[in-house]
């Protein structure tokens, strides 16, 4: 079975109630979103899913130098960052996308799909 990441994105600049107008429609989307990743865990589809701090706690690291370079923020400034994920496993990318669509409904939230590399995929990478 094939894993992919689905990303849910918000705004750069949460309110007080994150990406939620009001309090009542951030515990709905709580409860909707808890709902959704027991019916994944019961399907055996749920590999690890997490929401995340806000952008602004974000430290960007470049080790690519001869010292690492440490920057407070997220590397891209952008309106939207990814603020929580699911990693699942599907038999293929309709089933991933019509999760994603239940996902994006239950977090009141934009949801994108990407699958993970796979070793065909990466040795396709690698032949000339």
């Amino acid at each position: 079975m094939a894993r992919y990441l689905l990303s849910v994105f918000g705004p750069a600049e949460p309110t007080e109630f994150g990406s939620y107008p009001s309090r009542e429609e951030m515990l709905e989307a709580f409860a909707d979103t808890g709902a959704f990743n027991d019916r994944l865990e019961r399907e055996g589809r749920l590999v690890f899913a997490d929401g995340l701090e806000p952008a602004t706690t974000a430290t960007t690291v470049d080790g690519r130098g001869e010292r690492p370079a440490f920057t407070d923020g997220p590397y891209l400034e952008t309106k939207e960052h990814l603020g929580g994920f699911w990693v699942i496993e599907a038999p293929d990318l309709d089933v991933a996308l019509a999760l994603a669509a239940e996902a994006s409904k239950a977090c009141r939230g934009t949801v994108e799909v990407r699958p993970f590399q796979t070793p065909a995929s990466v040795q396709a990478l690698m032949e000339p």
